[in-house]
């Protein structure tokens, strides 16, 4: 297995280690409802450096991030994240990705498990265009710091003026005399910051932010606060075959972008027929917990199944967000350890942190 540049910071740290596509990654140290707790109350820094950074240049690099991903990054000023999802011509999701803007090229941010796939299809996509397409994920480390004190526990490393950084925005600048890129985004729901810094920088700023005060958190009070939030996970909530759409994110879908982009045109059709499948949130309103792949039936025929399920620490209910018919609106049961148990169609997010 893989290992990130903070590998011997986890195993001094006690952190239960499991293989996660095919990197040996911290699962939790403390516990998986105290980490949690961590970042809704004060700040937890993850390790995910284990991520795919890869950065498109030459004349031709934007016209090739438009032919790839939904957003309309013309429309991006340098210094600004966006979130969107990269298709297949089907309109079905190779991954979903963060596009960062700097002055002369495009950072994009995959999934760890899909990092090989993405840059196959970049490359392929794009052959007759001339860009530079370039796999960068080993020259980087990738820390996330999030929780109502994390800007402040992190300003303390930098002179560089963080209250200035607005949401899905990103500066470089120096963190502890090192160079680094520090985005104002997440994937918890909580404010914060990820950090982009060179491999060999990363364990130094990683113990000052230990020693200032923040829990260390793993994968899986990653899981439970991302789902909290309401955010879709590649391979859950979002695949080849779960379109942008029916996953609840078209905010990131510019589908009257002029430039156009693979599969634009299947997913301009999905929605002028009208979603046939859709993602929705839920609540167990009886005795379990929803865990992905669990069957969803409504009136004892089975209509769709559970991406994902988890007992939330903050609501102290078990939740989850299932792929379902268009027409399924209030209620259904999922079916666990063989038998059915009532859900309530809940809005989305579950949590949604003050402002």
């Amino acid at each position: 297995m893989r290992r990130t540049p903070l590998f011997e910071e986890h195993k001094e740290l006690g952190a239960k280690l499991v293989d996660f596509a095919g990197w040996e990654m911290p699962v939790q140290y403390e516990g998986v409802k105290a980490e949690h707790a961590a970042v809704r109350e004060k700040a937890g820094l993850f390790d995910v450096s284990h991520m795919g950074e890869v950065v498109f240049r030459g004349p031709d690099a934007e016209v090739a991030v438009q032919r790839l991903v939904t957003r309309d990054v013309s429309r991006m000023q340098t210094g600004q994240a966006g979130y969107c999802a990269v298709c297949y011509e089907t309109g079905g999701t190779v991954d979903d990705v963060l596009v960062y803007r700097r002055e002369d090229e495009y950072l994009i941010v995959v999934n760890a498990a899909n990092r090989e796939k993405d840059v196959t299809h970049f490359r392929q996509s794009t052959a007759d265009l001339d860009v530079e397409i370039t796999d960068e994920s080993d020259d980087w480390a990738l820390l996330a710091l999030q929780g109502p004190e994390a800007v402040g526990l992190l300003q303390h490393l930098t002179d560089t003026d963080l209250s200035a950084v607005r949401p899905f925005r990103f500066v470089e600048a120096e963190l502890e005399g090192a160079p680094a890129l520090l985005s104002r985004t997440g994937y918890t729901g909580e404010d914060g910051f990820e950090i982009y810094l060179n491999p060999g920088d990363a364990p130094g700023v990683w113990k000052r932010l230990i020693e200032g005060g923040t829990a260390p958190v793993g994968l899986g009070a990653r899981d439970t606060l991302r789902l909290e939030a309401g955010m879709s996970l590649y391979g859950n909530e979002l695949s080849a075959e779960i379109t942008p759409l029916e996953a609840g994110i078209s905010f990131a879908v510019h589908l009257d972008k002029e430039s156009g982009f693979i599969g634009q045109e299947a997913l301009r059709r999905e929605k002028e027929a009208g979603l046939a499948r859709k993602i929705v949130g839920f609540e167990i309103t009886g005795r379990g917990i929803a865990r992905h792949e669990h069957p969803v039936a409504v009136d004892g025929e089975e209509v769709g199944h559970v991406t994902s399920g988890t007992h939330s620490p903050t609501l102290g209910k078990a939740i989850g967000l299932a792929l379902v018919p268009a027409d399924v609106e209030d209620s259904f049961e999922v079916v666990i350890r063989d038998k059915p148990v009532g859900a309530r169609v809940v809005s989305l997010p579950f949590y949604k942190r003050d402002v």
